[in-house]
């Protein structure tokens, strides 16, 4: 079900109580935020005329006449009173993001919002690997976006992680291909969730672990390992090796 943010309108008397009392009379508008955030605004600029932040919890009350709304945390409470209530709506809202596609399956927009892929109508979401980019290619799979992430080279893959593993391409790749900096036994290429890294064939008398950075493989460190083009600069596979930190 969407989100809901709840919308109030009349001739009010607002109330904060806290570290001291304020008492304000107008003809407002009160936003309820699905967070329970809510807001007080009158005609005057977009700061709101009284506020709280997430409280612990938000009552309204009315008989169609007019409305009391009452949020509390801890010891602060914003009350807002209505005797004559102009407006009293609940309205669907979702998050806002930059548009990447359709969903294929039901047609609804996708918008890419906080490292995600959020579908506007089913609200379903895919998490995005750390550097990803959405292009304008599409699955032939299933429909969706598919992403260009950097893990030691591009790898074009859907967004849907169970359609298409960036653990099985970079697998596919790079498992086996460097020598472990510390017993010079090969690195295998392993997943945790959210995290695919390399680790010594010889775990666990060797337990050598390194990250794959968000980059592409261009050249080799006088360690031995690969150099790595990231958005910050080269740098050593290895993020502790004085040889190519820098580099």
């Amino acid at each position: 079900m969407p989100a809901r943010l709840r919308v109030l309108a009349g001739d009010c008397r607002v109330t904060e109580r806290g570290d001291r009392t304020r008492t304000h009379r107008g003809r407002v508008v009160v936003l309820i935020k699905p967070d329970n955030t809510t807001l007080v605004h009158d005609a005057d600029g977009y700061q709101p005329v009284a506020w709280l932040t997430r409280p612990e919890s938000v009552v309204v009350e009315g008989d169609g006449a007019g409305f009391t709304v009452t949020a509390r945390d801890g010891s602060r409470r914003l009350r807002v009173v209505a005797e004559a209530a102009t407006a009293s709506r609940a309205l669907p809202v979702t998050e806002a993001g930059i548009p990447v596609g359709t969903c294929p399956d039901d047609g609804g927009s996708l918008v890419r919002s906080r490292g995600d892929v959020v579908c506007l109508d089913c609200e379903r979401r895919w998490g995005l690997p750390a550097g990803a980019s959405v292009t304008d290619a599409t699955c032939e799979a299933c429909g969706l976006p598919k992403i260009r992430v950097e893990r030691g080279e591009a790898f074009h893959l859907c967004v849907d992680p169970s359609c298409d593993p960036l653990f099985e391409a970079v697998r596919d790749r790079f498992d086996r291909v460097w020598e472990c900096p510390d017993c010079e036994g090969d690195l295998r290429v392993r997943y945790a969730p959210g995290r695919v890294y390399l680790a010594c064939e010889n775990d666990p008398d060797c337990e050598t672990t390194l990250s794959i950075p968000s980059g592409v493989a261009v050249d080799e460190c006088d360690c031995g390992l690969p150099t790595f083009e990231t958005a910050t600069g080269r740098r050593c596979l290895d993020g502790t090796c004085p040889v190519g930190r820098g580099s």
